[in-house]
């Protein structure tokens, strides 16, 4: 895709999120209504027909939740008054984000390059023993990413010395430093994980070097994280953390840069600093609440953790309510996070922890059951609102990623956004390819 088809794609999806913000920028655990009710009748209509199961499945599956909800939302949406009808319907074809996948299949990478050997005594050349201690869902990333960053499986990547960024223990630079058999300086601020990581390298006798530094520092001139001659990855570095890799990446001309973004609400500032000259000029402001919603989408809950899940909400939404009625003030309160041994005791016992924590004194004449009730059909009507707002969190996320990509293309780089994997590995599957281009 040209600069020019970004942008374009960027200004379109930019126009649908405004014109439709009242049924994603909002904070469900603050409502006792549906907020959007009026405007959006048939939509509302259908999400109250929806059992909790039903709510539960379609929210785990982003093609069926659009496929649910669209046509109720196209019906109001032609009913309304808002501008541009036509033109807005057309654009609800991006509420899903389908991208070309060019991942290797997990099944099929299980060995290493014929011929190789590891050099430590014992070992084989088996990428089960190589990805010793790496739970399976994340060794498939790995494995899909790090073919993606392979000049033997893309011919207009040059073979650069490799910098990962925000590396951990290097299990994705140990990979591509075995592959590739390149040179990688894998950056981390922990030094205990830094130590481990040095440590398996040398077993492997791969050349992986470990620097512990902060991402955020001040920079050395004498010593730059980032070099022209340099192919910089990051495999689900958050927020910031990413944001700092694009800005000292394209500020240094670092020839190749390949980063899957995550955790888009992990940032400094209360709202959004956009990047590109496009996103600067976006009416969209977002909060960190906002930048959530892209995370909001689990593969891999199970039933017990959905269960304990929901109990902790109804408990929340049902103390918000009794609180509301205690200090007279129609207000949500933040409650601090809780230990999941809290869920094995009383609605009682959770109501009396909560107060003590905002410092609240509870009638003893109260009729807990009457909250415990309340909490759960506030429970109900939040699943409601949260499953309208996720019709918008791949949409959201492609807006934040169309915003790194024009930024790349603005710095002189020919960028290409795709996916390393599927969305059933990861729903952090984007990946975001630039390759500076040198006149």
């Amino acid at each position: 895709m040209s600069a020019i088809d970004y942008q374009h794609t960027f200004n379109a999806v930019d126009s649908l999120l405004n014109a439709l913000k009242p049924l994603w920028q909002l904070v469900a655990f603050e409502c006792n209504h549906l907020p959007w009710q009026q405007e959006y009748p048939h939509l509302a209509q259908k999400v109250w027909q929806l059992d909790d199961t039903e709510i539960d499945i379609l929210d785990m599956d982003q093609q069926q939740l659009v496929e649910m909800l669209l046509p109720s939302l196209i019906s109001d949406i032609k009913q309304s008054k808002l501008p541009q009808v036509d033109e807005l319907i057309s654009q609800l074809s991006l509420l899903v984000i389908t991208s070309p996948t060019s991942a290797i299949d997990p099944i099929n990478s299980q060995s290493l390059p014929s011929g190789e050997q590891p050099h430590s005594k014992g070992q084989n050349n088996d990428l089960a023993h190589f990805s010793a201690h790496i739970k399976g869902r994340k060794w498939q990333q790995i494995i899909m990413f790090a073919n993606q960053v392979d000049p033997q499986h893309h011919s207009k990547l040059p073979r650069l010395p490799i910098l990962e960024w925000c590396a951990g223990k290097g299990h994705l630079g140990r990979l591509v430093a075995k592959q590739q058999h390149i040179e990688v300086t894998s950056l981390e601020w922990q030094a205990s994980l830094c130590r481990q990581g040095q440590f398996i390298a040398k077993q492997w006798q791969l050349p992986q070097t470990f620097i512990c530094a902060d991402a955020f520092a001040p920079i050395d001139p004498s010593k730059p994280l980032l070099l022209i001659d340099q192919h910089a990855i990051a495999l689900h570095a958050c927020g910031d953390l990413h944001i700092r890799l694009l800005k000292l990446a394209a500020s240094a001309g670092t020839r190749v840069i390949s980063i899957s973004p995550c955790c888009y609400h992990l940032i400094e500032h209360s709202h959004y600093q956009p990047l590109s000259a496009l996103a600067k000029v976006s009416e969209l402001r977002l909060s960190r609440h906002n930048l959530q919603l892209p995370s909001q989408q689990s593969v891999i809950a199970s039933t017990k953790q959905q269960v304990s899940r929901h109990q902790e909400v109804a408990w929340r939404l049902g103390f918000d309510s009794l609180q509301r009625d205690i200090r007279g003030i129609d207000a949500y309160l933040p409650v601090p996070t809780i230990k999941q041994s809290q869920l094995s005791g009383s609605f009682s016992d959770f109501c009396q922890w909560a107060a003590n924590q905002k410092k609240l004194l509870l009638p003893n004449a109260i009729n807990l059951s009457h909250y415990f009730h309340l909490g759960i059909e506030r429970q109900r009507l939040t699943k409601r609102i949260a499953l309208v707002a996720h019709l918008f969190r791949r949409t959201i996320e492609h807006w934040l990623l169309l915003d790194r990509v024009c930024f790349l293309q603005e710095q002189g780089y020919q960028v290409a956004l795709t996916e390393f994997c599927a969305n059933s590995v990861t729903p952090r599957n984007a990946l975001i390819q630039a390759i500076k281009i040198i006149e």
